[in-house]
């Protein structure tokens, strides 16, 4: 099922051959230093693969596979997922935007154009209230690319082991 498409990227439901390029991404030092700090094992990447394509099949908020249009080759996983509140539930009308993207596409305006496309979905389609973002401090291709889309700096929550910017886009 494609939920969205742009002029470079497709989105989609991940499917089973996505695998072995989900968990290179997962257990990439590099990708991982941003979003968590170390690679993870193998067996809990191959799970949580699995628990986002149940989560994703009958959901239109989460995070879908990134398919780049000219390879036809999955390069990661974007999306506009729930907000969830202190106590684990749900806001509703909110929602949290995500990007993963393979290193070898870095730097090409993917997250960009990926982050447009599911602003814009969020907003028009979920009829969302308020999309927010966190950044890892110190993940400056991130930070501009939420500056981009016009995204404001809220707050930056400092944690014993990471910080963290938490950022806010409203409808316009």
């Amino acid at each position: 099922m494609v939920i969205l498409e742009t002029e470079r990227l497709l989105f989609r439901a991940h499917e089973t051959e996505d695998l072995e390029a989900y968990c290179a991404m997962e257990t990439d030092p590099e990708v991982r230093r941003y979003v968590g700090g170390a690679p993870r094992p193998r067996d809990v990447a191959e799970k949580r693969f699995h628990d986002e394509m149940a989560a994703n099949a009958c959901n239109r908020l989460g995070l879908w596979a990134m398919v780049y249009k000219p390879e036809g080759s999955y390069i990661g996983r974007s999306g506009v997922y729930p907000d969830i509140d202190q106590d684990g539930k749900e806001i509703a009308g909110h929602g949290k935007l995500s990007f993963f993207i393979a290193p070898g596409y870095w730097g090409r305006g993917l997250a960009t154009e990926a982050g447009r496309a599911f602003v814009r979905y969020g907003f028009v389609e979920l009829q969302l209230k308020r999309i927010g973002a966190t950044v890892q401090v110190g993940n400056a291709a991130s930070v501009r690319v939420l500056e981009k889309l016009g995204f404001t700096l809220l707050r930056t929550e400092t944690g014993e082991h990471r910080s963290f910017y938490h950022f806010e886009l409203l409808p316009s």
